[in-house]
């Protein structure tokens, strides 16, 4: 690689998409029903306390916390994306083909639509913002329990990937059921769920999630050497001295938890996984995941703090739901993928 590229991958990396993150999370903050000058959000940010108190409680209290879990959510989604399309060696594969998005919403679902045949009593607590975190991971962890017994037990790749698909067929005909037997406003509730939100992550709740996201990055960066192994299929991995079995369940487990956490504290967000891989590896062109893995964090952290910017319809005082956003981002690059999916061989193999 010449030294022009490497600079500009470092300039890209470490100076120019920082950047635009920072810029994107002061616009962000700064939108909502309430319009809060610029130069009080920014009085505010460095410690101040603004015109009015209001204004500081808004900002603390709902926009910031939004912000990062956009920012938290968007990196998590991205690398569990970018690994798993390294580890099957497929374009189109995403953080939730292993069946954790649909083993999470199995496990609200049965809180929220199961809650209402068990009494209202019980109902109540349906909406209980820790018990939908933890009936979501117990959930995905259920589904990531039974996908590591089988990462064990095969050693093709593929074979994975196929039964992941079918636990997350499994799980949404007994979410099916589960409605089919629910009242309207239980479904409604658990439907609201699966649009998915940024807004809802409380303080304490986000220090729980940033702690999950902050191991699973950090174990993602010591994985270089066998992801980059691994884009050139499992027979020249094991030829590098790469111990598969291990690699393939580290890969599954901390999958699981970045793309498990993010599904558990914002719901499933389509997309962002799948498409900001793609995006960020026709930026910088490179598929070493020493470049990749930072680039590709910092991208998805930008696009989905974008999405949540365009959801809030400045000047309105409505929210379109963030998986809607995403899905219209998302989807042209998906459709892009599948177009120019020749293109993709010399990186998937």
């Amino acid at each position: 690689m010449s030294v022009a590229k490497k600079t500009n991958h470092f300039l890209l990396i470490v100076v120019v998409l920082p950047m635009v993150l920072v810029l994107l999370f002061v616009l962000n903050i700064s939108l909502g029903s309430v319009k809060i000058p610029l130069s009080d959000i920014l009085e505010i940010l460095s410690g101040g306390a603004g015109e009015r108190a209001t204004w500081s409680n808004i900002i603390w209290d709902f926009r910031v916390p939004k912000a990062i879990t956009a920012v938290l959510a968007g990196a998590a989604l991205s690398i569990s994306g970018m690994k798993m399309q390294t580890f099957f060696r497929n374009p189109l594969a995403g953080p939730f083909v292993l069946g954790i998005s649909s083993g999470a919403s199995l496990g609200v679902a049965i809180l929220i639509l199961a809650s209402a045949m068990l009494g209202s009593f019980l109902s109540d607590f349906a909406t209980n913002s820790w018990l939908v975190v933890l009936a979501a991971t117990s959930g995905s962890a259920l589904v990531l329990l039974l996908v590591v017994l089988v990462s064990i037990r095969v050693r093709d790749s593929m074979t994975i990937l196929i039964i992941g698909l079918m636990f997350g067929s499994a799980t949404g005909a007994i979410v099916g059921i589960l409605q089919f037997f629910s009242n309207s406003e239980q479904i409604q509730m658990y439907l609201i769920w699966t649009f998915g939100s940024l807004g809802g992550v409380s303080w304490s709740e986000l220090k729980v999630f940033m702690s999950m996201v902050g191991i699973g990055l950090v174990v993602v960066i010591t994985m270089i050497k066998p992801l980059n192994a691994l884009l050139l299929g499992e027979n020249y991995a094991r030829s590098m001295g790469i111990n598969l079995k291990s690699t393939r369940i580290l890969i599954v487990v901390i999958t699981s938890l970045l793309a498990g956490s993010t599904t558990a504290f914002c719901g499933p967000i389509a997309f962002i996984g799948i498409a900001v891989p793609h995006l960020v590896r026709l930026l910088i062109d490179t598929s070493d995941h020493k470049k990749l893995i930072p680039a590709i964090a910092l991208g998805g952290a930008i696009i989905l703090l974008f999405c949540d910017t365009l959801a809030q319809l400045p000047g309105s005082h409505h929210v379109i739901p963030i998986n809607a956003v995403t899905s219209l981002v998302g989807a042209p690059v998906v459709v892009w993928v599948i177009l120019r999916k020749k293109n993709f061989g010399r990186t998937f193999g």
